[in-house]
């Protein structure tokens, strides 16, 4: 199989999961029929977070699993929602009776099968929902239509439900914080090459040497406008001032962000590209408090970056900063 570290294409993702556990057996465990993963050390006695989605976004969301942050994962296949019957399974086996919140990305599958599992399991489990809708590419002023997608703003969403569950927080409350986070935060992505799919040899757009696609989705998902490619400076400045505007931002507000590879962008150009977001949101007048850089939401090997911020209070700050030990983040 050129190209690709893999065997049979049909068994990518389970291989995968099962390398996990050899990486990193002391912090997950790989349930099998239906696939999902767990905490290693399972919870006693807490609200139990779970979630889940396609796979080719790692470390999103198995590298999550872990105390202070997720307790189980469910994966799809690549850019794959996975079935309701392994998210019930994966709810089933982390609820400690103290209730199950279910962070959910919003795509039409993720959203359809997480919430099958939530109404399957309606009669003997608590089960809450926080719905991830942080892409403002795909804002749109339909009603009826899917709304904004889910991306990088999962991963503070999960971090913080994931410290006031350890802290003892009830399901409501977990909940609650979940989707202020979410209607704190925004995200804009740009990519100089799209990703190439192992399962199908082929990549998911072409660009012209010169160009960049912004407004690109984790999916692989051409973006809003092709643009002419430009210096670090510019591109983070045209990623960043619609965050701000659309989080409406005032001089000093305090902000987390997190710069965000999707997969190809090497860790020097993430640097240059977090310098270039603290030197755009200080000459806007606001405080970057704290900072995530990283491939941590990938698009297989998509050659770009996002950018989410998400605006901090004190609370939201503590939760932050709480312990955490999982595989991608500690």
């Amino acid at each position: 199989m050129g190209g690709h570290v893999m065997n049979a294409r049909e068994n990518l993702v389970r291989q995968a999961l099962e390398g996990l556990e050899v990486s990193d057996g002391d912090l997950v465990r790989l349930h099998r029929d239906p696939d999902f993963v767990t905490r290693a050390d399972p919870a006693r006695d807490k609200v139990a977070l779970v979630s889940g989605g396609g796979s080719g976004h790692e470390p999103l969301h198995t590298g999550f699993v872990g105390r202070g942050m997720l307790d189980a994962a469910v994966p799809g296949d690549v850019f794959a929602s996975p079935n309701a019957l392994q998210v019930r399974a994966a709810i089933e086996a982390a609820d400690t009776g103290r209730g199950t919140v279910l962070v959910i990305k919003n795509y039409t599958g993720d959203v359809l099968n997480f919430n099958i599992a939530a109404d399957l399991l309606s009669k003997t489990h608590t089960v809450e929902t926080v719905l991830v809708d942080d892409d403002l590419a795909t804002r749109s002023e339909d009603e009826g239509g899917p709304g904004r997608r889910g991306t990088a703003a999962v991963v503070v969403t999960e971090k913080v439900c994931g410290a006031a569950a350890e802290a003892g927080a009830p399901v409501e409350r977990v909940r609650d914080l979940g989707r202020e986070v979410v209607s704190r935060s925004a995200t804009l992505g740009m990519s100089f090459q799209a990703p190439v799919n192992p399962l199908t040899g082929l990549r998911s757009f072409e660009l012209e040497e010169g160009e960049i696609e912004f407004g690109v989705g984790i999916h692989g998902e051409r973006g809003i406008e092709t643009r002419p490619a430009a210096e670090a400076a510019d591109l983070v400045e045209s990623l960043t001032s619609p965050l701000v505007e659309s989080l409406g931002l005032g001089r000093g507000a305090p902000v987390l962000a997190v710069v965000n590879g999707l997969g190809a962008t090497h860790g020097l150009e993430l640097s240059v590209a977090a310098l270039e977001l603290r030197r755009c949101l200080e000459g806007q007048g606001l405080r970057l408090e704290r900072t995530l850089v990283g491939p941590y939401v990938t698009s297989l090997d998509m050659k770009g970056v996002s950018i989410t911020l998400t605006a901090l209070n004190d609370e939201l700050a503590e939760l932050w900063d709480a312990p955490v030990l999982t595989t991608a983040l500690r």
